[in-house]
């Protein structure tokens, strides 16, 4: 089954032309206090060069209501991407997807997890670049749509989706040259990684 592929932290033209090119899913714009955090009238004018068929995802972390409003009516994402208590307080228009957040932490609730549709997965600290448990991930993927992130990059991107085997993969820090500026063949590279590994028999299904 092929695995699905988020690129995030999207933030120049470059970066995202990279993303599209090389095959992503889904492509992801980060509004909170981040290297890569973007304004809504940026995500906006980055966006409109995004084909249909690949998702635009805004990436949040506990926002004031008011920020999500202007984020759902200037960029009008495909998805939410926030912490999966947030939902509760945001109000999503009509065809508006939810990507709830969970972390690797001790209590993590496993059976609110697994009756999402599908979530994202990450380690306890976000934006760290470190991995979740990949037995733990892979444990949860048996039971729902997991998105596994963090620590990911092009050399073991491959391995991970031989473990965890999980519906897709995310990756911001791990296709960068540079803290927040990513680096179009490590996007490449990324991709081709999930690409190969899926030839190889180890995807989720």
């Amino acid at each position: 089954m092929r695995v699905f592929v988020k690129i995030c932290g999207l933030r120049t033209t470059e970066g995202l032309r990279a993303a599209i090119e090389a095959g992503a899913d889904a492509v992801g714009f980060v509004f909170s206090a981040s290297p890569r955090q973007v304004t809504p009238a940026e995500a906006a004018q980055l966006a409109a060069i995004v084909p249909a068929g690949i998702l635009r995802v805004a990436v949040m972390r506990h926002p004031e209501p008011a920020l999500w409003n202007e984020v759902a009516r200037v960029l009008r994402p495909d998805w939410l991407q926030v912490d999966a208590g947030d939902f509760a307080r945001l109000e999503l228009p009509a065809g508006v997807g939810r990507l709830p957040v969970y972390r690797d932490v001790p209590d993590l609730d496993s059976a609110a997890v697994c009756r999402e549709e599908r979530v994202l997965f990450e380690s306890a600290d976000s934006g760290t670049g470190r991995s979740p448990d990949w037995e733990r991930a892979r444990s949860l993927a048996t039971r729902t749509a997991l998105l596994l992130a963090g620590g990911l990059h092009p050399g073991n991107v491959g391995a991970a989706i031989q473990r965890v085997r999980p519906w897709g993969v995310d990756v911001s820090s791990g296709v960068e040259a540079g803290r927040g500026a990513k680096d179009p063949g490590k996007i490449a590279a990324f991709i081709a990684a999930v690409r190969r590994a899926e030839q190889e028999g180890t995807g989720h299904g």
